[in-house]
């Protein structure tokens, strides 16, 4: 799987926006490594700088001097809808009669090729094909006859699918969640002024304090001298459908989403995991890093309840900080080769012994495979697999690059089919009700569609797990305020 997108916004009072977008992106890093950008406006005009790579080869100096202006919008990205190259990079800008748009996303639309096929029917000339460029000629176009707010609400009305926005019209920066708050969005408060970023460890990164989240559906405007920012709940929803492997993988454990401190909710669904389905063992130890949480919470439940035979926790698995993530090489063989690269057996903690291998997700079951015969090879008598995720069986549509349901180990498959199928001797995974209930939330509010095969939106030819539909588009959206 791949991380979705980072997207920050930035309005000081006297100081330039772009270095601090720079070091905001730099802790959102993890979100997207395809491509970094960042648009800043001076009061008269916009200043952009994008390019493909990572955020500290993305930007020089004079890159950083040329970004002039205390408001910037700033993104990291990996594609999950267009194309791979700089004219799907962001943010993505575009002038028009009415100023100056700067958009940064974080989602995914599902009726962006419906919108551009009207809005290109109009005259609207498109030089990508990624639905940030459809959100920004939409917006572009209410913003001809319509105030900021009420522009963006006609948008909101338009637009169905995830999103998470940092947006720059003129010198003005607004952040604007969708109404199933999908993908996450915060406010912060720095020193001289705030901030709006997908995740609060980039408001940590900056010495700023967290606030809140950015509620669905809302619509949060920053003052550009940095005095302050005004609220708009511009549209109300039944039912949120929160991204839950936001908690479970893609947000950094620092961060806190909805209102949860990452790291602990991966601690409490490892403690869940034991209750569910903890096994006898001599070691208990994570895939690093992203097992790490989940099987500190798994080891100090087994504790709590085993007392002195509890499984010991230990670092088995060393990881080569020096190796690229693994999805990112092209073939199956280089995948493979990657994760011998990345991650390496200590001998003196598994020989002998039975182990406990805690890790937050199965996707296409290779890496599991690889991991499960390194540790035999490395002399342990018994494997046993333990997942902080539920079984993911069908594809993401709402920002995560994920396999198709051909590549999906658990798509058609039983758990003991995938156990033998990874070679462990015994597999289990944390329960979708055992997520919603650490979580707090009830499934009704979640977004578990690459669990259950059902989704929050409307999306061709796929189940949904609630009373929904996409919109009609046609003429556009006139808001009754």
């Amino acid at each position: 799987m791949r991380d979705k997108c980072g997207v920050v916004g930035i309005s000081l009072e006297d100081r330039g926006a772009a270095r601090p977008c720079y070091y905001g992106l730099y802790a959102l890093q993890h979100r997207g490594q395809e491509s970094a950008g960042i648009v800043t406006h001076d009061g008269f005009q916009q200043h952009d700088h994008v390019e493909m790579g990572l955020v500290g080869e993305a930007f020089t100096e004079d890159d950083l001097d040329g970004l002039q202006g205390e408001n910037g919008v700033g993104h990291v990205r990996y594609p999950t809808a267009g194309s791979v190259d700089k004219a799907c990079a962001q943010p993505f800008t575009v002038s028009f009669r009415s100023g100056s748009l700067a958009l940064s996303h974080n989602g995914n639309l599902v009726n962006a090729d419906e919108i551009r096929e009207e809005l290109a029917g109009e005259g609207h000339a498109f030089t990508s094909d990624g639905d940030t460029e459809v959100i920004a000629h939409d917006l572009a176009r209410n913003l001809l006859d319509a105030d900021l707010v009420r522009a963006v609400k006609r948008t909101m009305d338009r637009i169905h699918g995830s999103y998470a926005l940092t947006v720059m019209h003129d010198e003005t920066v607004l952040g604007i969640r969708d109404p199933q708050g999908n993908r996450p969005l915060c406010l912060g408060k720095l020193d001289d002024g705030y901030v709006l970023a997908s995740e609060s460890a980039a408001i940590d990164t900056l010495g700023g304090e967290l606030i809140r989240d950015v509620k669905p559906g809302e619509l949060v405007l920053l003052e550009p001298d940095g005095s302050g920012y005004d609220s708009y709940q511009l549209v109300e929803a039944d039912n949120t459908a929160h991204c839950f492997f936001e908690h479970i993988y893609f947000a950094r454990p620092d961060s806190v989403i909805d209102e949860a401190l990452v790291y602990d909710t991966r601690r409490d669904l490892g403690a869940r995991l034991w209750a569910e389905s903890g096994v006898e063992s001599d070691v208990v130890m994570p895939v690093p890093d992203s097992g790490r949480a989940f099987a500190t919470g798994y080891a100090e439940a087994a504790a709590d309840e085993l007392g002195d035979s509890a499984p010991e926790f230990a670092e088995g698995l060393m990881k080569n900080r020096y190796v690229g993530r693994t999805f990112i090489m092209p073939t199956q063989d280089q995948r493979e080769q990657a994760v011998r690269l990345k991650l390496n057996p200590i001998r003196s903690t598994v020989e002998g012994k039975s182990v406990t291998l805690i890790d937050d997700s199965i996707v296409r079951g290779t890496t599991s495979t690889q991991l499960v015969d390194l540790l035999y090879e490395a002399g342990a008598d018994e494997v046993h697999l333990r997942i902080g995720a539920p079984q993911i069986l069908a594809p993401c549509y709402m920002g995560i690059d994920m396999a198709s349901r051909d590549e999906l180990i658990a798509a058609g498959q039983e758990t003991e089919e995938i156990r033998e199928a990874v070679g462990a001797d015994s597999l289990s995974y944390l329960s979708v009700d055992g997520v919603a209930d650490v979580l707090g939330e009830s499934r009704a509010d979640l977004c578990l569609g690459c669990v259950t095969g059902e989704y929050p939106y409307d999306i061709d030819g796929e189940t949904t797990d609630r009373d929904v539909t996409r919109p009609e588009i046609g003429d556009p959206a006139v808001a009754d305020d």
